[in-house]
């Protein structure tokens, strides 16, 4: 993974560890980072987005305490194997849940658009 593939933006509510790890989760779930593949260094990291190098250690401890990323002394950070970061039964709850919020949007008439400005305000 190179830096370029992780951005921040400082102005998002969202911290800035919670971002990064978001994107790595994301890459996980479409199959960009599979088992194996090497996160660069947090130094590295860290100086490419322009945030403290322990901002992206809590990244990675996340990830590590989601069984989503494996650390090691020397070895650096890496995809765990079996890394998933949606099970097939968190799949399928989410997509329980989505079908409620789209009955829901129909109900109160929103279109397309304003459903998702509604979720981006929540997320």
């Amino acid at each position: 993974m190179q830096t370029m593939l992780v951005r921040v933006d400082p102005t998002s509510p969202v911290g800035l560890a919670d971002q990064i790890a978001n994107q790595i989760r994301s890459r996980i779930a479409s199959g960009q980072l599979a088992a194996g593949d090497r996160l660069p260094p947090a130094r590295e990291l860290a100086h490419g987005l322009d945030v403290n190098m322990h901002t992206v250690l809590r990244a990675y401890a996340a990830l590590r305490d989601e069984a989503l990323v494996e650390m090691r002394r020397g070895r650096g950070a890496q995809i765990a194997a079996g890394a998933e970061a949606f099970p097939a039964q968190h799949r399928a709850e989410l997509g329980h849940q989505i079908q409620e919020l789209l009955a829901v949007a129909r109900r109160l008439g929103l279109t397309r658009e304003q459903l998702f400005d509604e979720i981006k305000k929540v997320y």
